[in-house]
């Protein structure tokens, strides 16, 4: 029941946030109802059975709590507690409240970054520990994030009610970068014996959809989407029957998903002329020239270096080098990428993180430095925290002792 109960709370947490958070308004104290509930189920579930309706069990225990808590604490007048005694029937328990609650997160009273780590620890499911790992901070400080954001809702009696559509816009920029970094955890899990965890990349996708849905006109919303849809096109050819992760010049892609590709290449068609170029637009341009190439040698390299070019104009980041690199190795030599890269050298921060002396590797593997190549796939291999990276690292490092 363990892992059916995982399943059940990924599909519906935000459901049972939403209509807790919508009837009742704080945040905090919805959130911490919600996991009691799990709890409950957890001791529940396994000697009753998975109820019909677990959604509406949730809400129900959650809502029980809620007003127990409140009870005890004398916290509020005899007239609220009688409301919310009341119980959430009047809420319907099959709406979709995911994206509501998104929205909501995404309060003006808190940074970006709060917003952003807010929102995936209570709506996308991430652990503090994926959150660190997507944002390349430590463990600690996401946490600390998380824990000011909470303390600052409550500090300034924010009341999370239904969006205003003369808010909306406000909040939307957040939400894209919290489905995005959904995505990017579920399409190469930080952690864990899996690389792709598509409840994850599915979920990111179906709410970018539903976002796009409620703003066509917004071209970032619709270059969001392309981008999710170019990039988990290749999600099959990804790993092998044994589960080891096979790189982009050695997919066969004859397992890419051409419908996806097909409808990501639409959607961006329409988006870049009808509005400003923004990153999530040229991040799908650059997986579109990917998906074009019949084979990796086919790949149009200089169209892809020059559209890093101007992403790293517009939304520079290491994340952005680090891509931009390997785009340039394979148009002006590696010698030329790896300098790119010597500035990040210098960050403390990357040069914790496997991702940076993964790239390094595979440009000295480029250049025909044996030794430095050698050495940069063992560090990568013992940073990362995904065993199939970690294989894979290894791997790529036994095969150069061989040279």
């Amino acid at each position: 029941m363990e892992g059916g109960l995982d399943e059940v709370w990924r599909r519906e947490s935000a459901h049972v946030l939403g209509a807790l958070v919508r009837r009742y308004g704080d945040f905090d104290a919805c959130e911490d109802a919600a996991q009691e509930a799990v709890l409950a189920a957890a001791v529940h579930w396994p000697r009753e059975g998975l109820p019909a309706n677990p959604r509406a069990w949730l809400i129900r225990a959650a809502s029980r709590r809620l007003v127990d808590g409140w009870r005890s604490a004398r916290a509020r007048a005899a007239r609220e507690v009688g409301d919310a005694a009341r119980g959430p029937a009047a809420e319907p328990v099959d709406r979709d409240d995911s994206l509501h609650v998104l929205l909501l997160c995404c309060h003006p009273a808190l940074s970006e970054a709060s917003r952003v780590a807010l929102t995936l620890r209570a709506v996308g499911g991430l652990t503090t520990e994926q959150i660190a790992a997507a944002f390349l901070v430590p463990v600690a400080t996401t946490a600390q994030r998380i824990s000011r954001a909470k303390a600052t809702l409550a500090r300034t009696g924010a009341r999370l009610r239904d969006v205003a559509a003369d808010d909306l816009p406000g909040r939307v920029r957040s939400v894209r970068q919290v489905l995005y970094l959904v995505f990017n955890e579920g399409y190469t899990r930080s952690g864990g014996p899996a690389l792709v965890d598509v409840s994850l990349t599915g979920e990111a996708i179906r709410l970018a959809r539903e976002l796009r849905a409620r703003l066509p006109s917004d071209t970032e919303t619709a270059g969001l989407l392309a981008l999710m849809l170019l990039t988990d096109a290749r999600a099959a050819a990804r790993t092998d029957e044994r589960g080891e992760l096979v790189p982009l010049a050695e997919q066969d892609r004859s397992r890419w998903d051409r419908a996806k590709i097909a409808e990501g290449t639409a959607l961006l068609e329409r988006a870049l002329p009808a509005g400003p170029v923004e990153p999530f637009q040229l991040q799908a341009a650059i997986a579109a020239v990917h998906d074009e190439a019949a084979a990796y040698g086919d790949t149009d390299w200089p169209q892809i270096a020059e559209l890093y070019r101007m992403l790293d104009r517009i939304a520079p980041g290491p994340v952005v080098t680090m891509n931009r690199a390997v785009a340039v190795a394979m148009t002006d030599g590696p010698e030329r990428a790896l300098r790119l890269l010597e500035p990040l050298l210098e960050d403390p921060k990357l040069r914790g993180g496997h991702r940076l002396h993964a790239v390094r590797a595979h440009l000295h593997e480029q250049a025909g430095d044996v030794a430095a190549a050698r050495e940069a796939y063992r560090e990568a291999s013992r940073l990362t925290t995904s065993t199939p990276e970690q294989r894979y690292l290894s791997r790529r490092a036994r095969a150069l002792d061989q040279r």
